[in-house]
């Protein structure tokens, strides 16, 4: 099982530049080079925006939670999904940029990934590799 993964995980970072630079390519042919890049910087530029203005968000209520004594699991899934997210806007790509903006942006990080998230900690939870302990 191990080593499917692994395989899995290879072919994703061989694939997924493949796609991305073909796009790029074709963006360049269709709109031209210049355009192209315009539109890769620009995206860069307001996904960090956006990501920085999310992180400090999360990262507030991380800290709120804390200071009142809550658990932050929810907003620390906010905040894994968020830096994801603003790792993705700044690689140069179209398909990145739109799954970093899909995971900066609140409702589309609640309905398509925080469900999955979920299921794979209640998943390790079932198994014994995740332990919830209560203070």
């Amino acid at each position: 099982m191990e080593g499917d993964w692994m395989k899995w995980f290879i072919s994703l970072f061989i694939i997924i530049p493949a796609v991305e630079l073909y796009i790029l390519l074709l963006s360049g042919k269709t709109i031209g080079v210049g355009y192209t890049f315009l539109l890769i910087i620009a995206t860069g530029v307001i996904g960090a925006y956006v990501a920085k203005k999310q992180g400090i968000k999360a990262f507030r209520e991380v800290s709120d939670n804390v200071k009142n004594y809550q658990a932050p699991a929810e907003q620390a899934i906010n905040g894994l999904c968020i830096f994801a997210g603003s790792i993705f806007v700044i690689l140069p790509g179209f398909i990145s940029d739109i799954l970093g903006f899909l995971l900066l942006i609140g409702p589309t990080r609640n309905i398509l990934f925080k469900p999955f998230i979920y299921k794979w900690i209640r998943k390790k939870m079932k198994s014994g590799q995740v332990i919830v302990m209560k203070p």
